[in-house]
């Protein structure tokens, strides 16, 4: 709630209009609400970014529990599709809105150990751009957005099985060298949303330019300390699954 209110009151400090709510995207009933909340406060609705995402931990695929690879799951899938469907229930009688769905590691290719994120973000890549060939006559831009490597709570607090924690170590290399203050995509975001893609649809958007500025910044932050918060989760026993059958 904390984080929801403080982004909505820093938004209306710059000069902009916002109200914030708390909202479980795997709950259809919530995403809906939240929703109705947005075009009763502002009379219409226009943009919607799936952006919510949970990672699940580090580590084998069989050694993470079902619930836990489940949880990812609901919130990165049925989040994407709940969120589009509530909004594309107010885009398609007026004929307008854009819909942008965000992409992430493993969204074209396999990513081992990060299995429940990866192959989740591979299928919101199908589905958004399936979409957008089912609407491309209606008015409505469904757009994907890979946003790339970002300094936020997702990446500086990892949850890992046990004995998996030492592969992390090269992680803090790759984000001193390729993570980016998440401004720089919130712009590219609002570019997306914006009049300039008007008429558009069906386009994977990813943010460019980086390779240039890829040096400059390791050297700015070689030195810089990497917050990396490692959780360690006992690992799932297979063997569980037959035992749960008889």
């Amino acid at each position: 709630v904390e984080v929801v209110n403080d982004a909505a009151s820093r938004i209306v400090a710059g000069g902009g209009q916002a109200t914030g709510q708390v909202c479980d995207v795997s709950d259809l009933a919530q995403v809906r609400a939240l929703g109705a909340s947005a075009f009763e406060t502002f009379g219409q609705l226009d943009i919607w970014i799936n952006n919510a995402a949970e990672t699940g931990p580090y580590g084998p695929t069989a050694s993470i529990s079902p619930e836990r690879f489940e949880r990812a799951l609901r919130t990165n899938i049925l989040g994407t599709y709940y969120g589009s469907m509530v909004a594309l229930s107010y885009f398609l009688p007026q004929n307008a809105g854009k819909l942008i769905n965000i992409f992430g590691a493993g969204y074209k290719r396999p990513t081992p150990m990060q299995n429940p994120y990866a192959s989740s973000k591979a299928w919101i890549r199908n589905f958004t751009l399936a979409l957008a060939q089912e609407y491309k006559d209606s008015g409505i831009g469904v757009f994907g957005f890979q946003p790339g490597l970002m300094e936020t709570q997702i990446v500086q607090e990892v949850e890992v099985v046990e004995g998996y924690g030492e592969r992390l170590d090269v992680f803090k290399t790759v984000r001193r060298m390729l993570s980016k203050h998440p401004d720089l995509p919130a712009k590219k975001a609002a570019w997306i949303a914006s009049s300039a893609t008007d008429g558009k649809t069906g386009i994977e958007y990813r943010l460019s330019g980086m390779g240039s500025r890829l040096l400059r910044k390791l050297l700015r932050r070689e030195r810089q300390e990497i917050k990396l918060d490692i959780h360690s989760i006992p690992p799932y026993s297979i063997e569980e699954l037959r035992l749960r059958e008889q």
